[in-house]
């Protein structure tokens, strides 16, 4: 199925250096942005109290967040699940505090009181904070009291686990997709493939590191999912490259890779669009608990699409790719003597 077709093929290869130049600074950039500002990472990771509360009447988030941080409850997550009134509230361990949770069930007591306390304070279709004081009941306001579902600690050496397995499921991750470049093509598409897949990787990671949003299992599930589409869109257009070499005797290799790369644009308009569509109605609609998941999977198509395109064909091309690769030489065996 084709949309259009492009008949005259596009010259992207007489460019490559300079799409390798772009590629090369938005990398180091990214790395740049990795070792000074780092990741911030979501609770999963460093540790810290999650609850559960549920409201009578849907509460307003934005006023409950404003009040955690008026109490000195700073980079806490509040966010609807399941229903608007249901609450899910993450508590990373404060400075000095960090040893609450450790003690038990009295410590995990103690934050989760302090966490009710400070969310008591928001009554319904108020227009501002309610200070220390507190304000009278009324049968309004009780009804509107949370009510603490569940409340439990994610220590930090949970974290170092979670971090650890999430390496080596990208590690395992890397070394199937060489594995099977190599055995499906040859060892040139499968090094130029994984270069341009880990680029994209580190360019998400770049993009959270420099904005410092949350990098959560989801964002970590968004990018092993991007590396699996990534390797999608170099294989069919490692394919087109290798069905070309064995039709076309008199194209050069540049050529061959420009007629690949044309002859697949409407393929990928097709896919990367649908599911582009997908991820935004995710990001638009998704709430708070899919938006960064909805955020890595945008940026790791859209730099999928550069980079199996702009990145891996150039390096197929430098690393020798050529046509002898593909065609087997027929070895005419000695007729025997009588």
């Amino acid at each position: 199925m084709e949309f259009f077709r492009i008949k005259k093929d596009i010259p992207f290869m007489r460019h490559a250096l300079v799409f390798n130049v772009i590629s090369l600074i938005t990398f180091l950039l990214a790395v740049f942005f990795l070792v000074t500002r780092g990741l911030n990472f979501s609770i999963e990771f460093t540790g810290g109290t999650l609850m559960e509360v549920s409201y009578a009447q849907a509460p307003s988030l934005e006023r409950l967040r404003h009040q955690l941080e008026a109490d000195g409850f700073t980079d806490t997550q509040v966010q609807n699940f399941g229903s608007s009134r249901d609450v899910l509230i993450r508590v990373p361990p404060r400075k000095g505090e960090a040893s609450d949770s450790d003690q038990g069930e009295a410590g995990l007591a103690k934050v989760g009181d302090r966490v009710m306390a400070s969310l008591g304070k928001v009554m319904p279709n108020d227009t501002h904070l309610v200070g220390a004081g507190g304000t009278a009941a009324t049968p309004e306001t009780a009804a509107s009291k949370p009510q603490l579902k569940r409340v439990e600690f994610v220590g930090p050496q949970v974290g170092k686990e979670l971090a650890s397995d999430g390496a080596l499921a990208l590690l395992s991750v890397v070394i199937g997709i060489m594995a099977y470049l190599a055995l499906r093509f040859e060892w040139r598409f499968a090094v130029s493939a994984i270069i341009a897949n880990l680029h994209d990787v580190v360019i998400i990671l770049g993009f959270f590191a420099l904005f410092q949003w949350e990098f959560s299992l989801p964002v970590l599930a968004a990018v092993l999912a991007v590396l699996g589409y990534s390797v999608n869109e170099s294989v069919v257009v490692f394919d087109r490259v290798r069905e070309t070499f064995k039709k076309a005797r008199g194209m050069a290799t540049p050529q061959v890779l420009d007629h690949a790369i044309t002859s697949t644009i409407s393929r990928t308009v097709i896919t990367h669009g649908s599911t582009q569509l997908m991820v935004t109605s995710m990001l638009i609609f998704g709430g708070a608990s899919l938006h960064y998941f909805a955020l890595a999977l945008t940026i790791g198509i859209l730099f999928g699409i550069y980079s199996s395109v702009l990145v891996a064909s150039p390096l197929v091309m430098w690393l020798g790719v050529s046509r002898e690769q593909f065609i087997k030489v027929k070895v005419e065996k000695p007729e025997a003597v009588v």
